[in-house]
């Protein structure tokens, strides 16, 4: 069994026991009194930023172990929005990754207000009822771990409950994928089944997806040259997320990234008067 399936396995077991927690009637309840709260556009956000890059609190990863456990949801996702991220994605993978849907909480009560992007591995309508509880923005659906048909139905109900949708594919054969309504289409440069990371996996795949599509490179980017190549290959959002997160501070090393990123050489034949 590789990664990913174990990872969906013990998804399933957790889904039913947060069902045991609380109802789906009772969360369903809770969701319908905030939908008339409206959720930033992630897409708009990614179309109408300079840099396109989504900042991830990430403090543990199934291939690297912990990265930083002692990240604080209070600290990092407003110190990302201080030093301009486009948007953020938090894990909230609790066995996997050390996350939990109570940092997106934590990291609004903090101030964060650009779209989050709810970073789970979603197989069950239930999960998308507690993104929207917590405050998320948009959701991320994985095509390697949905029928094409669980997807469309997860991401009309996402719609539904007024988030949008980041839809993640690996490989030609989840090309597909592309078709239903996404808001934003990603390309993983990691493959879940091995989690061997190859950015290269971005450039590939650019060109088959839809024109009109906001595409969003996702892993292994860790330098401004890439995110300026895949930039000029049609992407609109990168998102970044140990490249910060294994530094003391990713709040300054996010704003170290963007300095690099949108700095222009001067002229070299440029004269002053």
């Amino acid at each position: 069994m590789d990664i990913l399936q174990e990872i969906v396995a013990h998804k399933r077991i957790e889904v039913e026991r947060f069902k045991a927690q609380l109802s789906e009637r009772d969360i369903h309840r809770r969701v319908e009194a905030i939908l008339d709260f409206t959720a930033p556009s992630m897409a708009q956000a990614l179309t109408e930023s300079s840099s396109g890059i989504i900042a991830e609190f990430k403090r543990r990863s199934p291939s690297k172990g912990w990265i930083k456990e002692e990240g604080k949801a209070e600290e990092i996702p407003l110190a990302y929005q201080q030093n301009s991220a486009a948007a953020l994605s938090i894990l909230t993978d609790e066995h996997y990754f050390g996350g939990c849907d109570d940092f997106i909480r934590i990291a609004r009560r903090s101030g964060v207000q650009i779209p989050i992007l709810y970073k789970n591995f979603i197989i069950d309508e239930y999960q998308l009822f507690q993104a929207r509880l917590c405050g998320a923005s948009a959701v991320l659906l994985i095509a390697a771990d949905l029928s094409l048909a669980a997807c469309k139905s997860l991401l009309q109900t996402a719609h539904e409950l007024g988030m949008e949708v980041l839809l993640e594919m690996h490989a030609e054969d989840e090309l597909d994928y592309a078709t239903l309504e996404s808001d934003m289409c990603g390309i993983n440069n990691r493959n879940l089944g091995t989690f061997i990371t190859d950015v290269h996996n971005s450039f590939r795949l650019a060109e088959l997806l839809p024109k009109e599509a906001v595409k969003v490179s996702e892993s292994g980017i860790s330098n401004p040259e890439t995110v300026k190549m895949l930039r000029q290959a049609g992407f609109r959002g990168f998102l970044i997320g140990e490249t910060f997160m294994k530094t003391p501070a990713p709040g300054l090393a996010l704003r170290d990234f963007i300095t690099h990123l949108t700095h222009e050489p001067h002229e070299p034949h440029s004269t002053h008067n």
